[in-house]
């Protein structure tokens, strides 16, 4: 990038009517008396907001804008920048992609600067410009004190935080010092929690101390924790970049914010919830990165995506995904939605909250407080002229009523139950009330979900299972005791000491074939429901896990705490 002076930059800002003549000639009047660079001048003097300073650089010198407050910045980033030449240029790297570093500076025409920064990093360096005030604010987070909650922590007035606790209930940070580091502490959490691959983040106040665990691959575990005397003003500071009533204590509130980490972008959604020891608070962390977009990559086998793929590709009909919370229901739906979404196609979505936003989808959040629910908003959705349909839950009759109507008239549509099995879901609907000929013509297939972790790949070995193991999954009644080889994995760094790192999808698929039509419309139980789907070669969810147990990709142990209690 060539050098630009202050010169052509000045007679710009003039040019464009931005400062005048006048201002123009003070300011450099200022940069002569003082040594200080003009662009200082000119913001020292008031004659234009740094903002909007580096709003007009960026636009008119082509160089990106870095907004640093919106980043979370991973640690070994920043150490790729000796903190001397950070501070010497007042510049913060914020982005490696391959053997090129994106620094946000204040100065991004400084070759000075660069040239160091490429000696140093051995990077290709791409300059992008913010605001002096924000390079100071992350310079102090990343380089002032990076390290364990203990050393964050040292940096706190133990006893002014404690006295504000008594006598101000902590609803404020504290003063500016301090409030910058329950900043860095806050962010230092959810730096963490997405370096280990966090779907939540659980703060839980107890009497005598403040507890953080981060849920990974769907089991909780205890994280580092600030100090109790910490617990009002690291609540208050989550509070407020969700946008939610610091003050109010006493009754449930939901928010949400986003922040960058590199490249992607992570939606937090908040909910905080009053106890007797105070506000207890979760954090659900959505990463774009992390969404699969397609079912090919969920853990179907390809049995089950074969017939997957073809209920999804018909032009009308419901198909349901059920099972418990956190079984991956939502990402299925959405992978599916990604699938076969189209620009002939018109796809819209009610749901309870949007997680992820999908391009080229119509997205509705249910809002209760101005009468948006379920019911009511699919009954709107159905004079938007829809093909697809996504209704986040069906929760009672009204909803499933409608959802039938609109299958029966030529839509198809995707939602979830909460049952525990497929052929459960057909019993769960006549029960609520719907009549059973209309839920054998409207619904197409049922498919049951669960999610188990798989072994770690980089401490994975093979081990010899119990009899007693090999019965509990029935393995040993197959007669392949010696046929397979068993894996688990014996805890590293990577998986945390756990042996597991990431999850899968286990999966069972009943299509509503001519004999279920006919089970579904006797009101027969499930249970013969599901004999039939059996004879039909529906693979059952603990049959799938043991094929997932054959393939090596998960354990024994896992398939039988998800499916155990089926």
């Amino acid at each position: 990038m060539q050098q630009k002076k202050d010169r052509p930059l000045s007679e710009s800002l003039a040019e464009e009517g931005i400062i005048s003549a006048e201002q123009l000639k003070r300011a450099k009047e200022e940069e002569r008396r003082s040594g200080t660079r003009l662009r200082k001048a000119l913001v020292k003097l008031g004659f234009i907001s740094e903002e909007d300073l580096v709003a007009f650089m960026s636009e008119k010198m082509g160089i990106p804008r870095v907004e640093l407050d919106n980043y979370l910045i991973d640690s070994k980033i920043v150490e790729l920048v000796p903190e001397e030449l950070a501070r010497k240029y007042e510049l913060m790297p914020v982005l490696k992609i391959g053997n090129r570093l994106t620094c946000a500076m204040v100065d991004p025409w400084n070759v000075f600067a660069l040239d160091e920064l490429r000696s140093k990093s051995g990077l290709i360096v791409e300059p992008a410009i913010a605001t002096e005030g924000e390079i100071k604010q992350a310079l102090t987070e990343h380089y002032g004190t990076r390290g364990s909650m203990d050393e964050l922590v040292k940096e706190m007035d133990k006893k002014k935080f404690g006295d504000r606790s008594e006598k101000e209930g902590a609803d404020s940070e504290g003063g500016e010092s301090d409030g910058a580091v329950v900043i860095k502490i806050v962010n230092s959490v959810i730096m963490n929690a997405l370096r280990q691959g966090a779907s939540d983040i659980h703060i839980e106040p107890e009497d005598d101390k403040l507890n953080i665990r981060f849920r990974v691959d769907g089991i909780l575990h205890e994280a580092s924790s600030p100090p109790k005397y910490l617990q009002s003003a690291f609540i208050s500071r989550i509070k407020i970049m969700a946008n939610l009533d610091i003050a109010e204590k006493r009754i449930p509130q939901d928010g949400r914010f986003t922040m960058r980490m590199e490249a992607r972008e992570i939606d937090i959604r908040v909910s905080s919830f009053p106890t007797i020891n105070g506000e207890n608070v979760v954090l659900r962390l959505l990463d774009t990165a992390n969404l699969i977009m397609s079912p090919r990559k969920l853990g179907f086998s390809e049995e089950v995506l074969k017939k997957y793929s073809s209920m999804i590709t018909k032009p009308h009909g419901i198909i349901l995904v059920t099972g418990p919370t956190g079984s991956g229901k939502t990402t299925t739906i959405y992978a599916s939605l990604s699938e076969i979404n189209s620009v002939e196609k018109n796809v819209i979505t009610i749901e309870d909250p949007v997680e992820y936003k999908i391009e080229g989808i119509r997205q509705t959040q249910v809002n209760p407080k101005v009468n948006l629910t379920f019911a009511n908003g699919l009954r709107s959705i159905l004079r938007q002229d829809p093909d697809i349909i996504m209704v986040g839950e069906i929760r009672d009759l009204e909803t499933l009523e409608i959802a039938i109507h609109a299958a029966l008239t030529g839509h198809l549509v995707f939602s979830t139950l909460h049952t525990n099995d497929a052929p459960g879901a057909v019993t769960r609907m006549v029960d609520m009330g719907a009549e059973p000929f209309l839920i054998s013509s409207a619904v197409i297939g049922i498919l049951a979900q669960r999610l188990v972790r798989t072994v770690c790949p980089e401490c994975k070995k093979d081990y010899k299972p119990s009899g007693e193991e090999l019965k509990e999954t029935g393995m040993f009644i197959r007669g392949q005791k010696g046929d397979i080889i068993f894996y688990k994995g014996t805890g590293c760094k990577r998986c945390m000491g756990t042996g597991y790192k990431g999850r899968i999808g286990i999966y069972e698929l009943m299509p509503i074939t001519g004999e279920i039509k006919d089970l579904t419309v006797k009101k027969s139980p499930a249970e013969e429901i599901r004999k039939t789907a059996v004879s039909q070669g529906m693979r059952g969810l603990k049959e799938d896990g043991i094929a997932k147990i054959e393939e090596g990709l998960t354990t024994i142990e896992e398939v039988l705490r998800v499916t155990q209690k089926d």
